[in-house]
């Protein structure tokens, strides 16, 4: 694409953070192949990137420092490319901001750049599910969509390639993705200063604690980074809030420009059949249709996409009955609030029939919601090793707790403990940090094992 061409060719671009799930590659490769004088720095070693780095070697326009950052990599260049999770006081970004350079990350540099309208979709809780029900019902009208943001796998760079003037983007946003949302920066193209922006719709599902442990435990500067997909918009613009968010969002209407709309579960189309389980999918389900709504799909065209959607990968993912043992996996609850969600969800009854495994690294959450859930719904929990273990056995009085030194362990006791008509629910309450790569591949474990170990 010209247009690439013309925005990378010859820029001196320093990309922070490259990663192994696919997305920093992406947009490396995307830079790399239009024409970018790319500097990629990560602390990780060159073994730990062994399968990123493989994919990368063709480009000899790549300057590669890892194990390690140097500030000279944040002087003297066009821009900053700054991966997610970068921590919020990191002296190399610094560094760049005190040489004038714009620091400016994937999936923001997508909406400057495309030229197309854009849906953000943010939320401590639901945010994937409700990317995926907006996804539906708009292919389901006819429309073309490119989804990125934080999706396994998807450079939000390599999007640029696949859209036409007719395409919408949509982006599931985290609260790191969204602090590009509020930089200030310039087309590497032209070097005119923009200000910030925020997607055409945002949508705004829930808020609550999270990420504690990169936020030093304030939970306003996790609000605030939250709340740039709303704060830069325009009067043409639209915000969509789940009534869960709407307390934590009130001191920011004021500073809403666009159109306002606030839903919950009460709102599905009449006659809409949820298939997904558990009341957060229904008030999952009513955002999604709003977004629809907003957009002009009719409810029947809304009614026939959700009635035919799946459980997403690691989402209250039923995987297969061994014995009668219904096993699920839901990986991606990596919070307390996520695993009672998943309790109340199986066990709308409180028959306590769920052998649950939790466990793992912790994030600052509070626990409490989770003792309550595992109180009325759970006949024994199974935890893997992590500080988030060590710190919900100190707190909580958990239904006969058991602990285990890996995911095979904890899957085999599970499943030796329950009984004909149970459930096992994988869903962790924490962090995957320490034993797994990242929580993709704690997933991808637990459905390898649960296939062919049990």
């Amino acid at each position: 694409m010209e247009k690439l061409k013309t925005l990378f060719e010859g820029k001196r671009i320093t990309q922070m953070g490259l990663g192994t799930l696919g997305r920093g590659v992406g947009d490396a490769s995307t830079l790399a192949r239009y024409g970018a004088q790319l500097t990629i720095t990560d602390s990780a070693t060159e073994e730990d990137l062994a399968s990123s780095l493989r994919q990368l070697k063709e480009y000899e326009n790549i300057t590669y420092r890892l194990g390690k950052h140097d500030k000279d990599d944040f002087r003297d260049r066009d821009f900053i490319l700054k991966g997610a999770g970068v921590p919020l006081d990191s002296p190399y970004i610094e560094e760049a901001r005190s040489n004038s350079i714009p620091v400016d990350m994937s999936a923001s540099l997508f909406a400057r750049v495309s030229g197309i309208p854009m849906i953000g979709v943010t939320g401590t809780r639901g945010k994937s599910t409700v990317t995926h029900l907006i996804e539906q019902i708009l292919r389901a009208d006819g429309q073309q969509v490119v989804v990125g943001g934080n999706v396994r796998g998807v450079s939000n760079l390599a999007l640029l390639e696949k859209i036409t003037p007719d395409s919408t983007a949509l982006f599931e946003l985290d609260s790191w993705q969204l602090q590009g949302f509020a930089e200030e920066r310039s087309l590497p193209s032209d070097g005119v200063m923009q200000g910030p922006h925020s997607p055409h719709i945002a949508v705004f599902t829930s808020f609550m604690s999270d990420h504690m442990n990169y936020y030093g435990g304030d939970m306003e500067r996790y609000l605030a980074d939250k709340a740039n997909i709303f704060l830069h918009q325009t009067e043409d613009d639209i915000v969509i809030i789940g009534k869960q968010a709407l307390e934590a969002l009130t001191p920011f209407m004021t500073h809403m420009k666009g159109r306002v709309i606030i839903t919950d579960e009460h709102d599905l189309p009449e006659d809409c059949r949820v298939p997904l389980l558990g009341k957060h999918n229904k008030y999952n389900t009513a955002i999604a249709g709003a977004v629809g709504r907003a957009l002009g799909v009719e409810d029947q065209t809304i009614r026939t996409a959700i009635q035919t959607v799946k459980a997403m990968p690691g989402r209250l993912q039923y995987l297969r009955t061994v014995r009668g043992i219904d096993i699920y996996n839901d990986n991606n609850a990596t919070t307390p609030d996520a695993t009672a969600a998943a309790l109340h969800a199986l066990d709308p009854e409180n028959k306590q029939n769920i052998i649950l495994i939790a466990g793992g690294d912790d994030k600052g959450c509070e626990t409490e919601v989770l003792h309550e859930a595992a109180s009325k719904h759970v006949k024994s929990c199974v935890f893997l090793p992590g500080t988030g273990t060590t710190r919900i056995m100190k707190e909580c009085d958990l239904p006969l707790p058991r602990t285990v030194e890996s995911l095979g362990e904890a899957a085999q006791t599970a499943c030796d403990m329950a009984e004909s008509g149970d459930v096992v629910l994988f869903s962790p309450a924490f962090a995957s940090f320490g034993q797994f790569k990242n929580e993709y591949d704690r997933n991808d474990q637990f459905e390898q094992l649960v296939r062919e170990h049990l």
